[in-house]
């Protein structure tokens, strides 16, 4: 084949183009990123004291004060809706891939799924608000929780289905080739061989549930004493963050960035343990 050198060149410009183009638009995102991170550093860690852990966030005009209160209540909530979210998207995720993968229940399942993660979280706080807090006439934080849930659960399923259809086939063969029943296929074998993928996607729909703001105003709305009360309203470091940040008082305002640094921090040790701990260690 003759060659075309015209052609060679042509396609080294679009090469060179197009590395620019991408390496240019790295440069951009990172550069944009690197710069909300000092912001945010240079403000929250300057805020961050032993009061911010020991007292609860104070009333207005009042110096002093820290975020003891929403942090409990944010770690609650949470807490609660991981014991709520695992089960169910993990069971789902299990029913979707060895059950009734073709089945119409399984269509049906993946569409809510699909529609569930792609809604606002503010949709889902509304929903909440009219089930829970509409009825019952007050704002708790089992309705945030509730709400929390909602968000979480699909990441999990999801992340549960695409981990266990990674898994061999063979695998379950052999495990049936043994006598084990489908329910201890799933559970034993299956399920233990995708641990890891299992556990980085509740990890990260824990991380995604940790900063929610908007379905928490309309359910958990915020305290401004210390409740362990799940049946009150509750504190919880995104609602005092979202409040305190348009406050005109400089104490609100400085403890605003230390609540946002603690809520980065968090997703950031969740990220790292996702990554460091539940990554595959099989040999290459």
């Amino acid at each position: 084949m003759e060659f075309n050198q015209t052609l060679y060149k042509r396609r080294q410009r679009a090469n060179a183009i197009g590395l620019t183009l991408s390496m240019g638009a790295m440069a951009l995102g990172l550069t944009v990123l690197l710069w909300i991170l000092y912001v945010l550093f240079s403000n929250g860690l300057a805020a961050l004291d032993w009061n911010m852990f020991t007292q609860s966030t104070p009333a207005p005009g009042s110096d002093g004060g820290g975020l003891a209160n929403a942090i409990v209540g944010s770690l609650m909530m949470v807490g609660f809706s991981v014991l709520v979210s695992t089960p169910v998207g993990i069971l789902a995720g299990i029913y979707l891939t060895e059950y009734g993968d073709q089945s119409k229940t399984a269509e049906l399942t993946r569409f809510v799924t699909d529609i569930m993660l792609s809604a606002p979280s503010i949709v889902l706080g509304l929903f909440v608000y009219a089930i829970v807090v509409a009825q019952s006439g007050h704002f708790s934080g089992w309705a945030g929780s509730l709400a929390l849930s909602l968000i979480a659960v699909p990441v999990v399923v999801r992340t549960t289905e695409n981990m266990l259809r990674l898994v061999p086939g063979s695998l379950r063969e052999a495990a049936f080739a043994l006598g084990a029943p489908r329910w201890k296929v799933s559970t034993m074998v299956t399920l233990r061989a995708a641990k890891s993928g299992v556990m980085t996607g509740l990890l990260l729909a824990v991380a995604r549930i940790s900063g929610e703001t908007a379905p928490l105003l309309f359910t958990a709305l915020n305290n401004q004493f210390f409740s362990a009360d799940m049946n009150k309203p509750m504190a919880n470091l995104p609602v005092v963050i979202f409040q305190f940040a348009m406050s005109p008082y400089d104490n609100w305002i400085r403890l605003a960035w230390g609540g946002a640094l603690l809520i980065t921090l968090a997703v950031l040790v969740l990220n790292i343990v996702a990554r460091v701990f539940f990554r595959d260690r099989s040999p290459k």
